[in-house]
């Protein structure tokens, strides 16, 4: 592929056949250390969040739309680090930067169609916690098995279809001057600032998606969260407003983690800071966060040290 906007005496120039992943340089000379830590946490998010899908699908008494949404959240989680972390891994302990066209963008699709579901999801679970709080008495009627896949085919269905035009769009692309990513990862965002192509309306259409994901989530989480405080607030007892809102911590502190860290991320008053403090930000988002979301649930949830508990016990005793 040439370059589309180059003058045609400079019509040769080939097209990238790969991209260099600049990771951390300033610390690369840690890099077995930085190994070492890194494959700590991917280890324990991936059985943490491993451990909550299981116990899920083991355990009868967690056969409830809470926990089935929190399984398929867990199983994105899982699949989202596994698509980032081992290429981390590989730069910090054998310096191996170089990633395929091909591969890039693969990565590149996966960490922001599993990111879209995710915002997705959770919007989803907000509704979940809205009608066990708001409408208890409705409950299983509303939120039975049928609605509960329906609802999570629909932040697949949603997020596919406009993750998949947005990478499709940016491949398209022409890619003949810099190669390298200042990343530890092939963000989007920066393969269009690596572009040599006309890029205005590949930055309008990422920024459109971006939009209508995030918003279409935000919209529906703070709609259910309205509604559910309302509810609290005009129970009787302090006790039963306790209960009510133990049941919304464990999902309210994930869903700060989550948005939190994609304002830091991508909400900066300039292009270049924003783009120098992506790296630290983006590895909290792909590291710390899967690794806390599983500790977050089960610490916070008697249903799940029971269930835990039980299962290890069948274990020792089936030896």
């Amino acid at each position: 592929m040439l370059c589309k906007d180059m003058p045609m005496e400079m019509g040769n120039v080939t097209a990238v056949q790969e991209f260099t992943l600049e990771g951390f340089p300033a610390i690369q000379h840690l890099g077995k250390v930085l190994f070492l830590v890194h494959l700590l946490a991917y280890l324990a998010s991936t059985a943490g969040n491993t451990v909550i899908v299981t116990i899920t699908c083991a355990d009868s008494r967690l056969h409830t739309p809470m926990y089935f949404f929190l399984s398929i959240f867990s199983f994105l989680e899982c699949c989202f680090i596994n698509a980032i972390i081992p290429k981390l891994l590989i730069i910090f302990l054998l310096g191996r930067q170089t990633i395929s066209f091909p591969a890039c963008f693969v990565q590149a699709f996966v960490f922001v169609f599993l990111g879209a579901a995710g915002f997705l999801l959770i919007a989803v679970m907000s509704l979940d916690r809205y009608v066990a709080i708001c409408k208890p008495l409705h409950y299983t009627t509303i939120m039975n098995l049928k609605t509960c896949f329906l609802l999570v085919a629909a932040c697949f269905t949603l997020a596919f279809p406009l993750i998949t035009g947005l990478v499709v769009e940016v491949s398209q692309l022409s890619f003949c001057g810099p190669h390298v990513i200042p990343h530890f990862f092939c963000d989007l965002a920066l393969l269009i600032h690596l572009s040599c192509s006309d890029t205005s309306s590949t930055e309008m259409l990422a920024f459109v998606v971006a939009l209508v994901i995030l918003l279409t989530s935000l919209i529906i989480t703070i709609i259910a969260y309205g509604n559910i405080v309302v509810t609290i607030v005009r129970f009787p007892s302090a006790r039963e407003r306790q209960k009510a809102f133990s049941t919304c911590s464990s999902h309210l502190m994930v869903l700060s983690l989550m948005y939190d860290s994609c304002v830091f991320i991508y909400v900066k008053p300039k292009q270049t800071n924003r783009l120098d403090s992506n790296r630290e930000a983006a590895l909290v988002n792909t590291v710390v966060t899967p690794l806390l979301n599983p500790v977050i649930y089960t610490l916070r949830n008697r249903q799940v040290h029971q269930a835990l508990r039980e299962t290890m016990c069948r274990m020792k005793m089936s030896r």
